[in-house]
């Protein structure tokens, strides 16, 4: 489908998929009604399976402080240390809790992604530079507030229960149950400034390579073809950018939602801690298995979305 038919202009266009399957739908009302939800979510569910084990890793080598209480040694030794002690299917411990959060947190990205680009689209269809980034964060922004926050804190709490002696919680709801029983539904609001500033910077940095990688592959020309896996190298390559750009946000919002959390009094105090007592390295804390991941997530997102679509648009009129 293209962008625009006749003198009829899309204004929901997708920049870098003009001409998909996915840019068809996602471009349309897909991305914010039924069929980008479902396809969202569908997306999400087989993204996550695939790449949460490097997730998990992440999470704990950022959990794990200096000192006494240091757990692993690196990446391997973490996996060996979980996987013997609690067999292959430790490494997706928390899983379910993304997996629950997958279809809100999509549906909010792109249908804000998409509204916003409708105040910000220049008149030849075409985002500028700071709409680009505009346009990302404020996704960003909004996941953050109404799906990431609570998803994120529960698996950090969830991942960091794995840690002790003697795990308490038997599975998502009763995990849940206990925070918010405990803590107040503040308790799922762990690290929310933290989170908003990761995924804020997070979507913009994305957005923006993306974007920028279309417009230079199209040359100008706003209806040539990008194929699914060029689709998925740009989503590497902007997934990649985004982990250099925000690890050491992702590492305080970590600290923020860890069942350790009590000890700092701000996400700046957090910073600050982290600084003195660790060093500056520190921030950068599970970059190699967050680097794996994100980089095969986005790119896995952007091409198995774009094939849902493709099905989606010949089956669901």
């Amino acid at each position: 489908m293209s962008a625009s038919t006749g003198n009829f202009k899309n204004p929901f266009s997708r920049a870098w998929m003009t001409e998909t399957g996915a840019a068809a739908a996602a471009g349309g009302s897909g991305s914010i009604g039924l069929k980008g939800v479902v396809a969202g979510g569908i997306t999400g569910g087989i993204e996550i399976c695939i790449t949460f084990p490097t997730e998990y890793v992440k999470t704990q080598l950022q959990l794990d402080e200096k000192g006494g209480t240091k757990k692993y040694t690196g990446i391997w030794d973490c996996v060996n240390k979980t996987v013997k002690g609690h067999g292959f299917f430790g490494l997706y411990r928390g899983l379910s809790v993304l997996l629950y959060g997958s279809i809100p947190k999509s549906a909010v990205r792109f249908g804000v992604f998409e509204q916003a680009k409708l105040y910000m689209v220049n008149e030849n269809g075409t985002l500028s530079n700071t709409g680009k980034l505009g346009c990302g964060l404020a996704a960003g922004v909004a996941e953050a507030v109404f799906a990431v926050t609570p998803m994120e804190t529960v698996k950090v709490k969830f991942i960091n229960d794995m840690r002790m002696e003697k795990p308490r919680f038997r599975g998502f709801f009763h995990g849940v149950s206990m925070i918010v029983r405990e803590e107040g539904i503040g308790g799922v609001y762990k690290g929310v400034t933290a989170t908003i500033m990761k995924q804020g910077s997070n979507q913009a940095i994305r957005f923006f390579v993306m974007e920028s990688l279309r417009d230079w592959y199209k040359g100008g020309d706003r209806d040539k073809h990008v194929p699914k896996y060029i689709v998925g190298l740009f989503g590497g390559v902007a997934g990649a950018a985004s982990v250099f750009g925000n690890t050491p946000i992702d590492v305080v919002k970590t600290r923020m939602q860890g069942l350790e959390a009590s000890k700092y009094k701000s996400t700046w105090d957090c910073f600050i801690r982290i600084w003195k007592h660790e060093g500056p390295l520190a921030f950068y804390k599970g970059t190699v298995p967050r680097l794996s991941r994100v980089v095969f997530d986005v790119a896995i997102t952007f091409t198995i979305y774009d094939s849902i679509m493709d099905v989606f648009n010949l089956l669901w009129k």
